[in-house]
């Protein structure tokens, strides 16, 4: 039996989707679960020629043995929801908790047209900041008032705490990154709540005792969407000669792009509790090494930054992503075991 969390260390966009989905077809989980904020947070995932960005469905879906869930603590849009059941097949496979707050068209409208919410804090216009509003103000709707997600619906924090005392495996998915917690974050340029691995958990009602690994994804260059400061932030111009140009999942923004930041990693390894690490994007530090498979086809260039960067984070680095295809992987973890 383990409960894995897989969060994001950076200002999202880490890469986590790809992780998840390489840790779920190598552990086999009975459960992959996601919490964080809601339709907010776009995950891409590629599969050979496929490509796909899911924003409501766990990131996992890739994983056919596995349930997938959507924990108790995030907003559902059941348009996102219900179109990404149908585009991805995963109808009789997915569920989500009873007491999940809903996104409203007037929740939607509100995001887009608010000038603080739209102009300063840049937000995906997704609706969370002012559901999450509501839900604190007690005045949401829950998923149980809707006639039309009745089938999906269970208690999720039930499901995997069963599971986990069955023996079996669970993966809690996080969103976004530690850079946009609400209350980590580089505040008021962040999300609409906690984005911490501890979050994940109490997401998903599961208790912190039952949390076995605690995988936090960073990026080799961290990028972010939208407004607030970004300490270590090069032109546009230089991080297209190094040829590195990316765009959000879900608003299609041009990503800004940093250098490595190891006060912010080692900051986010400590608060999310890391206990091992995964880097995406190594191709980009030498892309000699893309593609590769085994640590011993990495340069020296690609091993001496996973050295220091393991020292910023204090934990060991597990996975090495090396290309954005999910074979395109290191994976070390049984030398930790």
């Amino acid at each position: 039996m383990t409960c894995t969390i897989i969060v994001g260390g950076n200002f999202g966009d880490e890469g986590k989707g790809k992780i998840v989905s390489h840790v779920a077809h190598q552990d086999c989980p009975t459960i992959i679960t996601r919490g964080g904020v809601g339709p907010n947070a776009g995950h891409t995932v590629m599969v050979g020629e496929k490509k796909f960005g899911v924003r409501m469905c766990p990131s996992g879906f890739v994983y056919p043995d596995a349930r997938l869930m959507i924990g108790t603590g995030v907003l559902v849009d059941p348009r996102v929801l219900k179109q990404e059941i149908d585009v991805l097949g995963v109808k009789g496979r997915i569920f989500l908790d009873n007491r999940c707050a809903i996104i409203e068209e007037s929740h939607i409208q509100e995001d887009k047209t608010n000038t603080h919410l739209s102009k300063k804090v840049g937000s995906t216009g997704t609706g969370c900041g002012p559901a999450n509003r509501d839900r604190a103000m007690r005045v949401a709707k829950l998923a149980r008032d809707i006639p039309e997600l009745n089938e999906y619906l269970v208690d999720v924090p039930r499901e995997v705490n069963t599971a986990l005392d069955k023996g079996e495996n669970v993966v809690i998915e996080g969103t976004q990154g530690f850079g946009i917690s609400l209350y980590f974050g580089s505040y008021p340029y962040v999300t609409s709540k906690d984005t911490c691995a501890a979050q994940m958990a109490a997401d998903n009602g599961v208790g912190p005792t039952r949390v076995d690994d605690v995988i936090v994804v960073f990026k080799a260059f961290p990028t972010r969407v939208g407004e607030g400061p970004f300490s270590t932030e090069m032109t546009s111009k230089l991080a297209h000669e190094i040829g590195i140009q990316e765009f959000g999942t879900v608003t299609g923004r041009e990503r800004r792009i940093g250098n490595w930041d190891s006060e912010m990693a080692r900051y986010a390894a400590m608060v999310n509790g890391c206990t091992q690490a995964a880097i995406t994007g190594i191709d980009h530090v030498d892309p000699t090494c893309f593609g590769a498979t085994e640590f011993s086809q990495l340069s020296k260039t690609a091993k001496d930054f996973l050295k220091q960067a393991e020292e910023d984070i204090g934990a060991p680095i597990t996975l090495i992503s090396t290309g954005p295809e999910l074979s395109q992987i290191i994976d070390i973890r049984a030398e930790y075991e």
